[in-house]
């Protein structure tokens, strides 16, 4: 009985009541994946990943063995990401041709696959800060009615007969891809993501990916490591400039007027 009066209630034990107050306290704490519908590329999608450990750049993080990295590539995107907290701004970035080739066989990809093998809504953007800590995604696809989405990548035609010979038979990816896919199921909390290689003119790969208990692991080390070597970088910096003086301040001009 739930009526503390009547003649048989018994009282829960309070192991009970404290492991409840627990588990609803980190419902409360723990979001879990967040979807932000912007486009990629957008504004909108710059100032949501600022600052943020995203997928596609743990492989910064991580040595091949899975260790914690701690090279200059390493230092030098952690700084990136302390700079990007600070000031609340992420810098223009070069765009190479292969990256707007990149960009066009996105597409032609995720609308083969839409039409053969499942349709596919656009996800700009997901977070999670289920770690205590917030990490980004920008995926390319989220698969109607499952639990899963897609990862497009253009190929040069070397590297598409390679993942071909390599890869699709033995059911693996390329090693370059396989921190930002485990790092992506992380975040979108996917049962898989389904790998696509694309190189026009010659057949369209596709390899699922599962999740993997112990890269996953590694990866979360590695990023609360980040975290912490970025919260460290931002301390000693304000400390710094606290110091200064005189205190210069200086004024961002916008890149479309230094090369007007």
């Amino acid at each position: 009985m739930d009526n503390p009066f009547s003649h048989d209630y018994v009282a829960p034990e309070p192991e009970d009541d404290i492991e409840n107050a627990v588990r609803t306290l980190e419902k409360g704490w723990r979001k879990g994946p967040v979807y932000h519908d912007v486009e990629q590329g957008s504004d909108e999608w710059h100032i949501l990943r600022c600052g943020l450990i995203t997928a596609s750049e743990v492989k910064l993080l991580l040595t091949p063995t899975l260790k914690v990295a701690d090279n200059d590539k390493t230092r030098s995107h952690l700084y990136e990401l302390a700079a990007q907290r600070i000031t609340r701004y992420t810098e223009p970035q070069y765009i190479s041709d292969d990256m707007l080739r990149g960009q066009l066989d996105e597409v032609e990809a995720r609308n083969h696959y839409a039409e053969k093998i499942a349709p596919v809504e656009q996800c700009g953007f997901v977070t999670n800060d289920r770690w205590g800590f917030t990490l980004g995604y920008s995926p390319d696809g989220r698969v109607v009615g499952t639990n899963g989405g897609i990862e497009c990548k253009s190929r040069r035609q070397k590297y598409q007969v390679q993942t071909v010979i390599e890869h699709y038979t033995n059911s693996t990816i390329p090693a370059d891809y396989l921190l930002q896919h485990q790092t992506g199921l992380m975040v979108a909390e996917w049962d898989w993501i389904d790998f696509i290689s694309y190189s026009g003119g010659l057949p369209m790969a596709i390899i699922r990916v599962w999740p993997d208990e112990t890269i996953q692991k590694a990866i979360e080390e590695a990023c609360a490591a980040a975290e912490a070597r970025i919260s460290q970088m931002m301390a000693t910096y304000e400390g710094a400039v606290a110091s200064m003086s005189p205190l210069i301040l200086t004024e961002r001009k916008i890149e479309q007027e230094m090369f007007s």
